[in-house]
């Protein structure tokens, strides 16, 4: 059979009619041609494209002089910008990412969620958006996240029904398909900037201002333990790699992520990644046996993308045992959460620690807490700064050095006015940065009056 003689079967088959019967005008449209063409030339070319793998050029190069051939022998009548349509979205289904693949490239874009092969939403300025595109069928979208998790040896089936995953530009991605996604393979991508952001376009975004950026510096360069904590995508990750552009770069750095997603410039840095367990149920490598394994490799400074479990025994360990400098994040609502999710994750790791062992523990290892949140105008913000300044008793003191102003209320768009002040509180660890030979100006510190006062 000719590719001609199979694109008429192919259209004759998904319309539900007998091949060589004429396809109702209702259905031929430039949707149902780019599906037909697809699935034609997956069929067709499939073994020569596996031919080319790796050489995504002559990959595209090759399906588009067969587009090209198909669309000539097409009795739909189509403009060129039609044509130029079906070419780039074939391309794009065979060889990219599919109906995503233009959300990727789009630098306004922050995050795409794909809830089932028909409903695709993107993150563009902090609001939600759903996007006018969409997968060919529940199969498409299997082959494109089948595609994403293969590229990092990862999979994902009815054994493994969800994962956590990376596209090579380290954007982070989440799959989950059935049984747990009743509705439909479920697909989040998380982009992160091809250029990482800079301290600079965090201030200029508001996220914080200067003092603080100079406050964050030197704790860096003083070698003080920092854990940045916040809500789901309120720019933790983001806040981690612009901070961890601070580590001197004569310093030997390791990395421990569950997905790779750190963007370090240094010249001296191990990037560990977790692995999960194979189709038999071995062979996991979790985060735990990394923070563990890394305690051997003479790191200066450890780097743990976001604790979540049992690692944070071993963590406060490390910050506690001569691995100053160390950074982590947390999930959670505000810094005082953030050090009650910490003791409950390291009562997870077994061992039957006494409450006051582990704040004790958590008090000496940790110097700040930098809380971020996602305001409702879609704004990312710093909201606290808070030292950890020791035990009182059974409980570990918090003392903000800023702390957001919510009180300056929103403007006419609905943007929050506020931003962040000092307490007028001057870190005890000061004193440490200036035996480092780290000088804070004390102005920095002067307290500026919250607006509700």
């Amino acid at each position: 059979m000719s590719l001609r003689e199979r694109l008429a079967a192919s259209s004759a088959t998904v319309a539900g009619q007998a091949p060589g019967a004429q396809l109702p005008p209702a259905d031929r449209d430039t949707s149902e041609i780019k599906r037909r063409m697809h699935y034609v030339l997956v069929e067709t070319i499939g073994p020569q494209l596996s031919l080319l793998d790796g050489d995504e050029k002559a990959m595209r190069r090759e399906i588009e002089l067969r587009l090209r051939t198909l669309l000539a022998d097409e009795s739909t009548p189509l403009s060129a910008a039609d044509r130029q349509e079906i070419v780039t979205d074939v391309i794009d289904n065979i060889v990219g990412y599919g109906p995503i693949e233009v959300f990727l490239h789009d630098p306004e874009v922050t995050e795409i969620m794909v809830n089932n092969p028909e409903t695709i939403y993107v993150e563009r300025g902090g609001r939600i958006y759903p996007a006018d595109r969409s997968f060919l069928d529940e199969a498409h979208l299997r082959r494109i996240i089948d595609k994403i998790v293969g590229q990092v040896g990862r999979r994902v089936d009815e054994s493994v029904p969800m994962v956590d995953a990376r596209l090579p530009d380290g954007s982070r991605v989440n799959a989950i398909v059935h049984p747990l996604a009743i509705n439909g393979p479920m697909l989040t991508i998380r982009k992160f900037s091809k250029d990482p952001l800079t301290v600079n376009d965090l201030i200029s975004f508001g996220t914080l201002d200067e003092k603080v950026a100079m406050l964050l510096d030197a704790a860096v360069r003083g070698r003080l333990n920092i854990l940045i904590s916040g809500g789901t995508g309120s720019g933790k990750t983001t806040l981690l790699n612009v901070v961890s552009g601070f580590v001197p770069s004569d310093e030997r750095v390791v990395t421990i992520e569950d997905a790779a997603e750190l963007q370090l410039n240094q010249d001296h840095v191990l990037r560990l990644e977790s692995r999960p367990s194979n189709i038999e149920g071995k062979g996991e490598i979790t985060i735990r046996d990394l923070v563990r394994n890394s305690l051997r490799m003479r790191p200066d400074r450890i780097i743990v993308g976001e604790v979540r479990g049992s690692e944070a025994l071993d963590m406060l360990q490390a910050m506690n045992t001569g691995h100053d400098g160390s950074l982590s994040t947390i999930h959670a609502n505000s810094p005082r959460d953030a050090l009650a999710r910490l003791e409950t994750m390291v009562l997870m790791s077994g061992f039957e620690l006494p409450v006051r062992a582990i704040r004790e523990q958590t008090s000496s290892a940790i110097d700040l807490m930098v809380h971020l949140s996602r305001l409702r105008d879609g704004t990312r913000r710093i909201t606290h700064v808070s030292e950890v300044q020791g035990m009182e008793g059974d409980t570990i003191v918090l003392e903000d050095v800023f702390a957001f102003d919510f009180g300056m209320g929103v403007d006419e768009g609905g943007r929050s006015r506020g931003r962040i002040k000092s307490t007028g509180v001057r870190p005890k660890c000061s004193h440490r940065l200036e035996d480092a030979g780290i000088q804070l100006p004390g102005e920095m510190f002067a307290y500026e009056a919250p607006a509700r006062s």
